[in-house]
């Protein structure tokens, strides 16, 4: 497979990270999550629950910031190393994804988007299951989906073949093999 910028994005629950991570062990890509990015820049553990609110804290506009930046400088890391990357995160914001496409540009690497959702009931059941998860590192909670959910902006800005949009209440094999047959792999 070439070396491919991949996002999987969306919004907190929505089956992004573990399609994510299986996709990028599968293609022998480099994994880039923001939860663990974000939680290593702030020098604590992965699964050290931080119940601030979106915007706050380590959630704040600035810190975030901080995050995707550190996020880009990898996977441009792995680019220049020949690897393709899996860069995991809401990417909610036009400009983050435009970011993203700057990086892909620069590298001279195909960046496509792969939005994950499912509905709300299935969120619901997710979020409910990893508050019972000691291992769980995400910090998403059912509040802050129904903000994230408000300020999310649709992606409107990427082309059709950029973008592939997939409910991820589908079996995780069949979804992993909707992704390689688009990307023509």
């Amino acid at each position: 497979m070439k070396s491919y910028l991949l996002v999987f994005f969306g919004l907190i629950a929505s089956g992004k990270s573990t399609l994510a991570e299986k996709f990028a062990e599968s293609e022998n890509m480099d994994y880039l999550n923001t939860d663990r990015v974000r939680k290593e820049l702030a020098g604590i553990e992965a699964t050290q629950h931080q119940s601030e609110d979106l915007g706050q804290g380590i959630y704040s506009p600035a810190f975030t910031e901080r995050t995707y930046a550190a996020m880009l400088a990898r996977a441009a890391d792995g680019l220049g190393r020949g690897k393709g990357v899996v860069l995991d995160g809401s990417y909610s914001r036009r400009r983050d994804r435009a970011a993203v496409l700057a990086c892909g540009r620069q590298e001279k690497a195909p960046v496509r988007f792969i939005l994950c959702f499912c509905s709300d009931t299935e969120v619901k059941r997710r979020l409910e299951m990893r508050a019972r998860d000691p291992l769980a590192v995400s910090d998403g909670r059912l509040e802050i989906y129904l903000k994230q959910k408000e300020s999310f902006e649709p992606p409107d800005e990427l082309a059709s073949d950029q973008l592939l949009q997939l409910n991820t209440e589908a079996d995780p094999a069949f979804l992993l093999r909707q992704i390689r047959q688009w990307l023509g792999a």
